[in-house]
């Protein structure tokens, strides 16, 4: 009976081995095809960013935001930026739609004063192919937000805030541009 035993553990171990073998090279040829990113590649490789235009009144915003699309297409590498539309395979139009304020929390002692504001940037965006003349997209609507503390009164706060606004504002022209959509 110890004979028995001995044989029908041995076997079962070695059942186990064989598992945990096999479960080894599944995991391992599972992890061979991954990649860091984003995973899609953009149908273009140049990229012309027009200059920002505003139906909005805000001072100051189409050249910061401008500014800002630029670096942040810079930042991500995936592709080159060209100085005209001419040399470009896809051209990025941002327009500047709006600017909006609301009181988010008021003064404890005077609740007609805003202690924050809740401030947003609102845009539309078109890429057109340079190559087929056809429109990837189309005025797709791009949108910042941010809260602004008027500690140190409100249009200092509001200037400060524009740059992080254009920041993110870039920041979504990207991921529309280049991710899947």
């Amino acid at each position: 009976m110890s004979d028995l035993s001995k044989r029908g553990g041995g076997g079962f171990a070695r059942c186990l081995v064989v598992l945990g073998l096999l479960s080894s090279v599944l995991g391992f040829t599972g992890c061979a095809g991954y990649r860091l990113g984003t995973g899609t590649e953009p149908k273009f490789t140049k990229l012309f960013v027009a200059p920002v235009t505003t139906e909005a009144l805000i001072p100051q915003a189409r050249e910061l935001v401008t500014t800002q699309l630029r670096e942040a297409f810079l930042k991500d590498g995936r592709v080159t930026l060209t100085a005209s539309p001419a040399e470009a395979e896809a051209v990025l139009r941002i327009s500047l739609t709006g600017y909006d304020r609301s009181v988010a929390v008021s003064r404890q002692d005077d609740t007609g004063l805003a202690r924050r504001f809740d401030v947003s940037l609102r845009a539309h965006a078109t890429l057109t192919d340079q190559r087929t003349q056809q429109a990837l997209f189309d005025q797709r609507p791009l949108t910042a937000k941010r809260g602004v503390f008027t500690d140190s009164g409100l249009v200092p706060a509001e200037y400060q805030a524009l740059s992080l606004l254009a920041e993110q504002l870039a920041n979504e022209a990207v991921h529309a541009v280049l991710d899947t959509w």
